[in-house]
């Protein structure tokens, strides 16, 4: 079978006198594509042959198979090596070698787009893949990945962040399809994103396609997930599945036929800010990737604020997914993040990781309050004041924090610390008593709830009871006093950080639903 790719020197042409009508015909006719591509799944066929048994079918029936998702995903060579030579240079523009202009022709009628052949690929798929997640297998995974689809698709997110492929990649993208290549327009137009990694990687890559949307850039790609992470409660939300399994050379190629074929569903998407007194304190920050830091910016309070409030703040916000807890749980996180970047080969897979985790839940003092700490400082309610915006309301309601509570958590998915469901299924009237709706994905509200004592969150987590409901919110206000706390723990989608406090001045977090919805592939359709 004839290759769909070619290389660059196979593709040039020269720019020095425009072609003919007739001569354009015969060259494009020449670079055109097969006509008919294998028909999806054909190994299928193959395997139910006789001497499927001897071991041959399967064989055959894999080649046929890879074949087949290779002519639906791959892109063109020139393609791809304009996305490289923009991603290298970090210029959408680097790929000018495809834009040279003919002598005394202008861009716009420039013969490369003529006679560019209109080969854009079925399917086009991109994979992201985060190698220090899933442990030894994230390394595995992306060597597998480009062995199905081609090293020039398959990006490692710590040599190409997922922002810079946005911004030069798809940009790379736009600009020949400005100029004209058919081929480059239908592949931005239709592209698919692959991610491989844990939530945290996952909610990385929604966010910066999700700046798409404010620059007006449509469409935006769906993603995919292969999960890599602990917990990996986004991937089973959209039916990806708990973990990688181990038969993973075989799911690889199942889990790609699902992102170019799956489904796509929306996803609320939540932003937060974070605005500190701007003391000094913002120089012990050790923020996740994902947030970024907006420097000084002003603090405009509403009546909601009780504490003091400093004259310049300094702020840092985010997009979130899943989750956003403060406290108990968020700590425990923390420390298990900074044993990982210590000693990595301690964290080398899930089941270790959760080992670790439960190690730390019980050193936090989760479970037992340390002798020497005043457990009433223990309680959030001592530094957190919780309010919150109700559906189609503008007006702020303050929500009493239990006093027994020692993790605030708000959820935006069903799945929560490694695929439970803490909010629980309510019956009907229980919802109507408190004022809540049935928790949906896509519903503009967050589920907040607490967890008590070590004790009362392991309950919670083996789903024997429901954690401790406190509210349903469109939009969310936390003023947190520092008094004798020296800082807070917090995080988002399991990317924790320590948040000193100011003994003096109040800390915000402002959380409100993202206007747009971010893009997900079901898994669960094939």
């Amino acid at each position: 079978m004839r290759s769909r790719t070619r290389s660059c020197s196979e593709m040039s042409i020269s720019l020095s006198a425009s072609p003919s009508p007739a001569e354009r015909e015969a060259l494009r006719l020449s670079r055109s594509p097969p006509t008919a591509a294998s028909p999806p799944l054909v190994g299928a066929l193959i395997e139910s042959l006789s001497f499927g048994s001897c071991g041959f079918g399967r064989a055959a029936s894999s080649a046929f198979e890879k074949e087949d998702l290779r002519l639906r995903i791959a892109l063109p060579q020139r393609l791809r090596d304009a996305l490289h030579a923009a991603l290298k240079a970090r210029d959408p523009s680097a790929s000018a070698f495809t834009l040279e202009e003919a002598p005394g022709v202008g861009t716009a009628a420039n013969p490369w787009f003529a006679l560019a052949p209109e080969d854009a690929p079925e399917n086009p798929l991109v994979a992201l893949v985060n190698p220090r997640s899933g442990g030894r297998l994230g390394p595995v995974l992306k060597s597998r990945l480009q062995e199905l689809i081609g090293e020039d698709q398959v990006f490692d997110i710590t040599v190409v962040k997922p922002s810079a492929f946005v911004e030069y990649g798809l940009g790379c993208l736009e600009q020949l399809a400005d100029y004209g290549d058919h081929s480059a327009r239908s592949v931005r137009n239709n592209l698919r994103v692959m991610v491989a990694g844990g939530d945290g990687t996952v909610g990385w890559v929604l966010g910066c396609l999700g700046e798409l949307y404010v620059q007006n850039r449509g469409p935006v790609p769906p993603v995919a997930v292969i999960p890599l992470g602990t917990g990996n409660d986004l991937s089973r939300s959209f039916g990806w599945g708990a973990s990688f399994p181990f038969s993973w050379k075989a799911a690889a190629k199942r889990s790609l036929y699902k992102a170019i074929l799956g489904t796509v569903s929306c996803l609320d998407s939540w932003h937060i800010v974070v605005s500190m007194p701007e003391e000094g304190e913002e120089q012990e920050l050790d923020l996740p990737h994902s947030l970024r830091h907006l420097g000084e910016c002003t603090f405009y309070d509403d009546g909601t604020a009780e504490g003091e409030l400093a004259e310049t703040v300094c702020c840092f916000d985010d997009v979130f997914y899943n989750y956003f807890s403060i406290g108990m749980d968020a700590q425990v996180a923390y420390g298990f993040h900074q044993l990982r970047d210590e000693k990595p080969f301690l964290a080398s897979g899930p089941l270790s990781n959760k080992l670790i985790y439960a190690g730390y839940t019980c050193k936090q003092g989760w479970f037992f309050t340390q002798c020497i700490s005043d457990p009433e400082l223990r309680g959030l309610t001592n530094i957190i004041r919780l309010s919150i915006k109700k559906m189609d309301s503008s007006e702020w309601e303050h929500i009493p924090v239990p006093s027994s509570v020692r993790a605030i958590v708000a959820l935006n998915l069903h799945n929560y610390a490694s695929g439970r469901n803490p909010w629980g299924n309510l019956k009907p009237e229980y919802l109507e008593k408190k004022g809540f709706v049935e928790a949906q994905s896509d519903d503009g509200l967050l589920e907040i709830f607490g967890l008590k004592q070590g004790w009362h969150a392991s309950l919670v987590m083996v789903e024997l009871i429901s954690a401790k409901h406190i509210a349903h919110a469109a939009a969310i206000r936390l003023e947190i006093k520092g008094g004798q706390w020296r800082d807070a723990y917090m995080q988002m989608d399991g990317e924790p950080w320590k948040q000193p406090l100011s003994t003096e001045y109040s800390t915000f977090v402002d959380i409100k639903r993202v206007p747009y919805p971010s893009m997900i592939i079901s898994g669960a359709d094939r």
